[in-house]
């Protein structure tokens, strides 16, 4: 496990790099950072995808400022489809694929926030596969899933703000035409896959609007697993 900076258009990019145990080459995969930016909860997610062959880069995408300009430059840059955090994800998906030990591929993998940004990295942006995991649908989802890479998507049946957003994908990547694997979780909420010290996280465990759940969040892993091993190592 490391620390790097990657080159990029306006600054360098810091990430925590995590490597696989087994014998390279190894493909990689762009972890994204939920509203908490770079914390221990994003170490785990590459850590996890490290353990299962996947070299695993995780970016700081709230590195250049205090974290609420960064925070409305990132809500900008995702309204608009483009903008200064794509490049940045741009500039760490090169970056990981000219590694000597990576093979070349690479996937991406978002929660909350940037569950829809995976989404909107799918087409045009070099990603060979996309995970999103409980992630806002853009509004232009049709167009968004046109020629785009293979996606698998996680949600939370008492996901209150999301409700639905699992079967409208489900519909859109069918009629486009993208191998896909959507499963919605009935008994989980939002952000199962994350575990947060943050107080706000803890409070919105209590209340119920999100939290861990170790059944959903272990299911989703394994499907999101085979799912890259299929599109990044098995092609």
């Amino acid at each position: 496990m490391s620390e790097v900076r990657v080159p990029a258009a306006h600054a360098d990019v810091p990430a925590y790099v995590a490597t696989p145990q087994m014998d390279p080459p190894w493909p990689g995969v762009v972890v994204l950072h939920d509203v908490f930016g770079m914390s221990d909860d994003l170490r785990h997610q590459a850590d996890w995808l490290a353990t299962a062959g996947f070299l695993a880069a995780a970016p700081d995408l709230f590195h250049w400022s205090n974290k609420a300009a960064c925070m409305v430059t990132v809500v900008r840059d995702l309204h608009a489809q483009k903008g200064r955090i794509f490049d940045d994800v741009d500039a760490v998906r090169r970056w990981l694929a000219a590694q000597e030990r990576c093979t070349g591929r690479v996937g991406v993998v978002g929660f909350c926030m940037t569950g829809g940004f995976a989404l909107l990295l799918a087409h045009g942006h070099g990603f060979a596969v996309s995970a999103d995991n409980y992630g806002r649908l853009p509004p232009n989802l049709d167009s968004v899933v046109q020629g785009a890479c293979p996606v698998v998507a996680s949600y939370g049946g008492r996901d209150k703000q999301l409700r639905g957003a699992a079967g409208r994908l489900e519909r859109a990547l069918s009629v486009a035409g993208v191998p896909h694997d959507v499963k919605e979780y009935p008994d989980a909420t939002h952000g199962f896959m994350n575990q947060h010290r943050h107080t706000m996280w803890r409070i919105m465990e209590r209340v119920g609007g999100a939290g861990y759940a170790e059944g959903p969040a272990a299911d989703a892993r394994r499907r999101i697993v085979a799912f890259f091993t299929e599109h990044l190592v098995d092609t």
